[in-house]
């Protein structure tokens, strides 16, 4: 008796191993696969700007230079925000927060110079665009944070698949030498509404099935199945967290070993279950 879809996965012919150098961007599912990897002491850097959830300002944070003068700094609630970065970032003055953004495009920088493998988790197609002069100025001023300004400060709407490719395109070319791993948060972004989620998950789906078949990609650019596994192998509620939202600890396990299964070899599989022992011993907190 079949009591379960399994989610078909080719294990990759190109593979991940201790050499690699792993850069991460995008949502929190990004964050949960990097401690994931951290925890096995693979070369990791995750998410320099902190938690990002839309394909454009994904790809603002990869293509920033050095110059923080064409970021939105603005002064709300105390504290001080960029509008491309998460909350984290934020900061009682201007110079403090204008320090901390420095540090992380360098992170950036120098995580995506050296990388070999950059895996992108795309959350959502549904952006906020930034009010000037109380008129929306479309094609610029999307942010990867609210930082909790009155909603009459942005203009909400969905990205298309274009859109996404067209962003995406030049940041690939640029790149011809590294490996991307493209996936699709499984989270659902209830606020947006429950279609509305759907009709996301759907535009990003499309912008990356474009992406990866794509002349540019060079045998490259690589899908990951995460969204499906979630949504079609573990669809009962006991994989959610409390919030019937996130994917419980056992859903990302579970998920991380199918990652496992598809782009590492039985050799590194093995490595990551020693070096994750060394883990558990080194933070390990004694009882006496």
């Amino acid at each position: 008796m079949k009591l379960q879809t399994i989610v078909d996965i080719k294990p990759s012919p190109w593979k991940i191993g201790y050499d690699d150098k792993i850069l991460l961007v995008g949502s929190c599912f990004a964050d949960e696969i990097g401690e994931q990897m951290a925890q096995r002491y693979l070369q990791v850097t995750c998410n320099p700007f902190g938690t990002l959830y839309n394909p454009l300002s994904i790809a603002q944070a990869i293509n920033l230079q050095s110059s923080i003068s064409n970021l939105q700094l603005i002064n709300h609630d105390g504290l001080w925000h960029s509008m491309a970065h998460h909350g984290s970032f934020s900061r009682p003055t201007k110079e403090e927060t204008e320090q901390a953004v420095r540090a992380s495009i360098e992170t950036m920088q120098q995580a995506l110079a050296e990388a070999t493998v950059v895996i992108v988790t795309f959350g959502t197609a549904w952006v906020y665009e930034m009010r000037g002069d109380g008129v929306s100025v479309t094609g610029y001023g999307i942010v990867g944070n609210c930082h909790k300004l009155p909603e009459s400060c942005f203009t909400r709407r969905r990205l298309s698949v274009d859109e996404i490719v067209a962003a995406w395109r030049p940041i690939l070319e640029r790149y011809p030498d590294k490996h991307w791993i493209f996936t699709v948060s499984p989270i659902r972004h209830i606020r947006d509404g429950l279609h509305e989620n759907q009709l996301s998950k759907a535009t990003l789906l499309q912008a990356i099935e474009q992406m990866v078949n794509g002349k540019w990609a060079n045998g490259k650019l690589h899908y990951f199945e995460a969204f499906e596994i979630m949504l079609d192998e573990l669809r009962d509620y006991r994989f959610y967290a409390d919030d019937l939202v996130h994917p419980s600890s056992l859903a990302v396990n579970y998920i991380w070993e199918r990652f496992v299964d598809t782009f590492c070899t039985p050799q590194t599989k093995n490595e990551l279950v020693l070096q994750h022992k060394r883990w558990k011993h080194e933070h390990h907190i004694p009882l006496h």
